[in-house]
């Protein structure tokens, strides 16, 4: 009898990881058609408006850039922030989060508003945040302003729980438990053309070629002048 509960305790440490590495793909694979629905969305307002959605627009389009892509390219309410394809399936969050920003609830897909600056430069961001317009917040980047759809980051994991997708400090995102070991290592992103890839964290967030940075910026060049800018605090 001890050898059977020996032999099966061998079996179960050699299947674990195996069954959570399966699980953790089956997470990416339902991420990643979730992005995909959204690129389907994005195209909605971009075959419409030839433009797209501001982070922020007040009487153009009112609401944040999640509330003009339910509304108006996926037909959805506005009160869906962690339903449906909205919410990514391996998204965790620590009560560190909680702390920091409560009462705000932690968003599971995020905005490339601007590009590899740091979130704030409301008048030359380089990714999708909008012209800034003192009566309307902002207006809509247009379709044309996009230099290469197919290499331009538009929505991808939030590992931050915000709705702005940055290149933070991945040290910095550990510590709020946020989504970082999830995914094998990997970050789900849509492009403005509507495809879908899952490229390594660390060239995503942290490789300073070309390849990498002009994945940012919506005129393909990378800014290595705003590299040095400080990274806001989590």
């Amino acid at each position: 009898m001890l050898m059977v509960l020996a032999v099966i305790g061998i079996l179960a440490a050699l299947l674990l990881p195996a069954i959570s590495r399966a699980k953790r793909k089956a997470q990416e694979t339902e991420c990643v058609g979730h992005l995909h629905q959204l690129g389907i969305g994005l195209h909605q307002i971009l075959a419409a408006d030839h433009a797209y959605p501001s982070a922020v627009a007040g009487t153009e389009s009112p609401g944040s850039w999640y509330s003009q892509l339910a509304r108006e390219g996926l037909g959805l309410k506005e009160t869906f922030k962690n339903e449906g394809v909205w919410h990514c399936p391996a998204a965790q969050w620590s009560s560190k989060w909680y702390n920091i920003h409560s009462p705000a609830t932690p968003v599971c897909y995020s905005y490339n508003a601007f590009g590899v600056q740091v979130p704030g430069n409301k008048t030359n961001a380089l990714g999708l945040l909008g012209h800034w317009s003192p009566t309307a917040f902002y207006t809509r980047i247009r379709e044309s302003e996009v230099t290469q759809p197919s290499e331009m980051m538009a929505i991808g994991d939030s590992f931050d729980g915000t709705m702005t997708l940055s290149r933070l400090d991945l040290t910095a995102l550990e510590s709020i438990g946020a989504i970082l070991s999830s995914h094998l290592g990997r970050i789900n992103v849509l492009f403005c053309d509507g495809h879908t890839e899952s490229p390594g964290m660390q060239f995503v967030f942290q490789d300073t070629t070309d390849a990498a940075l002009v994945r940012w910026n919506r005129d393909h060049q990378p800014h290595r002048e705003f590299l040095s800018q400080k990274s806001p605090n989590l």
